[in-house]
């Protein structure tokens, strides 16, 4: 069996480095190698072609690679490394050079900063991380900048855990497979979060927080609407091939009426991890769908976002 790989896109901004420690620490709990990869600036690709393009010997076949330089520095100085770090110097744009490189091995995830160093300092998401997110064959997990922490307390429903957003008649098994492999890895809990409609009624709260429930509850909550127990009933039937595959994984199970988004961003302020998947499997568009984009634009931690295999089609899926 071939060793897990974790690819980590940097360009030497604070965003890249904290997705860089990031992907450190997510290898090394998968016993993965890891791949540093950054794609090379405009001035060092013009050099390398016009080297190559003129043969000339007397030019050094080296060109400067200060980003390469500082990860290969910062690496150096961390408290524990992988089994294995190799460095890829890409060329090309940047989404495509990723797309490209995290379509090769089936490696376990890409991880990227939110942000690079180029765009506005006001986004929250920036247009190569959205790129490459949208049209990546594997999981791409985008780590937010600082300023985006929320620092929740360890209280919270979603406290350490890996949260993972779930329709339960279209989410692909590859979204779920991937949030249990993570939080065995983590040896965490697995909250389950679906949306429900919200039924007319004049006395609704619409911004009340959802409640997480254990399996061994869901026959006799008598105080669920019909909606949400109806949710929970479906969650559990999806879940089981999940919790026979990874008996040692605890599963906590949350309906919530209204919008998915919503509530994975909440939950994103102290979750570990909000997994979400791309699109349908049976739509081939490559638009992502709209809780992920939501999810990415807003959360306050790393979210993963999967996409569907090939002939990834729910289980019990029309």
């Amino acid at each position: 069996m071939s060793t897990p790989l974790v690819i980590v896109a940097v360009d030497g901004s604070d965003h890249s480095l904290r997705a860089l420690e990031w992907a450190r620490l997510a290898a090394l709990r998968h016993d993965a190698s890891l791949m540093v990869a950054h794609v090379l600036s405009d001035e060092s690709q013009l050099y390398a072609g016009r080297r190559a393009a003129l043969h000339d010997p007397n030019q050094p076949e080296a060109y400067s690679d200060p980003v390469g330089d500082r990860v290969r520095a910062l690496l150096q100085a961390a408290p524990e490394l992988p089994q294995e770090v190799r460095y890829e110097a890409l060329e090309g744009s940047v989404p495509e050079a990723l797309r490209v490189v995290g379509a090769e091995g089936e490696p376990l995830m890409l991880v990227m900063g939110s942000r690079g160093r180029g765009g506005f300092a006001t986004l929250l998401l920036g247009s190569s991380s959205r790129a490459v997110a949208t049209t990546a064959t594997c999981p791409v997990v985008v780590v937010p900048h600082a300023e985006r922490d929320a620092h929740a307390a360890a209280t919270e429903p979603s406290a350490g855990r890996v949260v993972v957003g779930l329709h339960a008649a279209e989410t692909p098994e590859s979204v779920l497979d991937f949030a249990f492999t993570e939080a065995a890895a983590r040896g965490t809990t697995v909250q389950v979060v679906s949306a429900y409609a919200i039924p007319p009624a004049p006395t609704l709260v619409i911004d009340s927080p959802f409640a997480v429930i254990p399996p061994e509850s869901l026959l006799d909550d008598g105080n669920a609407v019909p909606a949400e127990r109806e949710m929970l009933r479906s969650q559990s039937a999806r879940l089981a091939p999940l919790r026979a595959r990874y008996p040692g994984v605890p599963v906590e199970q949350a309906a919530t009426p209204g919008d998915a988004a919503g509530r994975l961003v909440d939950a994103s302020r102290s979750a570990a991890l909000v997994v979400v998947g791309r699109h349908h499997p049976r739509r081939r568009s490559l638009l992502m769908g709209s809780v992920a984009h939501a999810v990415l634009q807003h959360a306050h931690g790393p979210v993963a976002v999967v996409p569907a295999l090939p002939e990834d089609v729910p289980v019990g899926g029309s």
